[in-house]
């Protein structure tokens, strides 16, 4: 499984992620420092440390309801809480012992996780895949109350970086330095991992 490995910006302490909302989702998070009364705490919400799998997902934030694209710092705790308790989205043999049981941990489970191919500038899929990762009910009061460190609109950017990209400029310089994550780990750390990462 070595096409499925995590790249992300990170500190010591914490983590990157994004999402894409309409504009009054955003600016409340923006004002707040997390997410408001306009979130929805009663669905499942998708996080992704992969910044080029966002902007395909959310057309460079030309998307309706996408056009705010959010970086959100998250502490590393529980970024690794929901890696390490997620159900993966469909089943996989070898993974679960059963149908059964994947079916059973999935209905149960407040984290999801589900690997995509990864993109490349132009949205095209390229040979490894990013995670991202679902949470609702306890999960998802937990990254709104808890794990939330920083909460930063960078929508700006983005529309500077569509711009450029449609103009023929090479944008690489300009991306996110991402980086597999985590780093160095302990022998114990691996075989604590979930199964499927």
């Amino acid at each position: 499984m070595e096409n499925k490995k995590i790249r992300a910006v990170y500190t010591t302490e914490t983590i990157r992620v994004y999402q894409a909302y309409a504009g009054d989702i955003a600016r409340e998070a923006v004002r707040l420092g997390t997410f408001g009364p306009k979130f929805k705490m009663d669905r499942m919400t998708w996080i992704k440390p992969s910044f080029l799998w966002m902007m395909y997902r959310s057309g460079w934030g030309t998307k309706e309801n996408q056009e705010h694209t959010l970086a959100i710092e998250l502490r590393r705790e529980g970024f690794d809480h929901m890696v390490k308790n997620a159900v993966l989205s469909s089943y996989q043999e070898g993974v679960y012992d059963s149908y059964e049981e994947w079916r059973s941990r999935i209905q149960n489970s407040d984290i999801r996780c589900q690997w995509d191919p990864e993109r490349d500038i132009s949205g095209n899929a390229l040979n490894h895949r990013s995670i991202q990762i679902g949470l609702r009910r306890e999960a998802l009061r937990r990254y709104v109350h808890e794990w939330i460190v920083k909460l930063t609109d960078i929508t700006e950017y983005v529309d500077d970086l569509r711009r450029r990209k449609e103009m023929g400029q090479d944008i690489t310089d300009l991306l996110p330095d991402e980086k597999i994550y985590p780093p160095e780990e302990s022998t114990k750390d691996r075989e604590n991992r979930s199964a499927f990462w």
